[in-house]
């Protein structure tokens, strides 16, 4: 597991045990399969987003699961425990003009900016959206990670597993700036020599400092992995074959892909509806019948 998902099941079962323990329950043998949809049944009373609901019963799971492997357990009181059903949300795709801000035409908040920062944070922004990086592995990124003679970056993604990713021109050309002229501006003695990314303080780029790039460059709330949805949906809108996406994006499954094709379905269906005169006759309008 990556260290990000082992945070965040840490969190969902430190949550667990502390509402556990408020309902009197003395230890994990005292929990039962009605105690866990219960549970999953509170969350959903507090407004929990149906994906995080599931995030939260893939890591109780994952818990009693191991418990009874190690012999803590006799019994896995959370076999067929599943979270609630109900309607995700699609991934948000930027349009057209936020990517003209985030990539060419920034807020003036960044014009006073050091010129070493606007170097990083443009490459930053440029190989999330052009090379559909997760945040995880772009902090990760290493000098020998970078094959500019190739115009490839080999990325570690989920699992310790390697994949080779083709970078766009615009995303090497920034990161060449940033490489050549802006990376030593921030370096101190203790940066690390296995970063591409420094923070202002020198010290590898964290996740938490790419969220405060996009607040500063977005137009209104963006999370990071929103330009990684924007690159697969893009692909697909140009008709890129599924596999091929697939393995840009280090997807071990293609069912996590093909998410991305109703996506692409629906953008092509809300500009239908916005860009076609009688697409409206769909939703009920009466067209304009003008004059007899």
């Amino acid at each position: 597991m990556s260290a990000s998902t082992v945070r965040a099941y840490q969190g969902d079962l430190v949550a667990f045990t502390v509402w556990a323990g408020r309902a009197g329950l003395g230890g994990p043998e005292a929990v039962d399969r009605r105690v866990l949809r219960r549970y999953l049944a509170y969350l959903a009373t507090r407004r929990y987003a149906r994906r995080t609901i599931a995030r939260k019963a893939s890591a109780l799971r994952r818990y009693f699961a191991w418990l009874v492997r190690s012999g803590r357990l006799g019994s896995d009181p959370s076999i067929g425990v599943s979270a609630p059903g109900g309607a995700g949300r699609l991934p948000r795709v930027l349009r057209a003009e936020e990517l003209e801000v985030l990539l060419d035409d920034p807020p003036a908040v960044v014009d006073e900016d050091d010129p070493s920062i606007r170097l990083r944070d443009d490459a930053v922004l440029e190989l999330l959206y052009g090379s559909g990086l997760r945040v995880a592995e772009l902090c990760a990124l290493a000098p020998d990670d970078v094959l500019f003679d190739r115009g490839v970056l080999r990325v570690w993604g989920k699992g310790a597993k390697q994949r080779q990713v083709p970078v766009s021109a615009p995303s090497m050309e920034a990161l060449r700036a940033w490489c050549d002229r802006g990376r030593d501006a921030l370096a101190t003695a203790a940066s690390p020599d296995e970063a591409v990314f420094l923070n202002r303080r020198g010290r590898r780029l964290g996740t938490r400092d790419v969220r405060r790039i996009l607040d500063r460059r977005a137009v209104s709330p963006t999370h990071p992995h929103a330009l990684r949805h924007t690159f697969a949906t893009h692909l697909l809108d140009g008709g890129a074959d599924l596999r091929a996406v697939q393995e840009l994006l280090g997807h071990a499954d293609l069912a996590t892909t093909q998410h991305y094709t109703h996506v692409s379905k629906e953008r092509l269906r809300s500009v239908h509806q916005a860009s076609h005169p009688r697409a409206r006759l769909a939703t009920g309008d009466a067209p304009d019948q003008g004059p007899s």
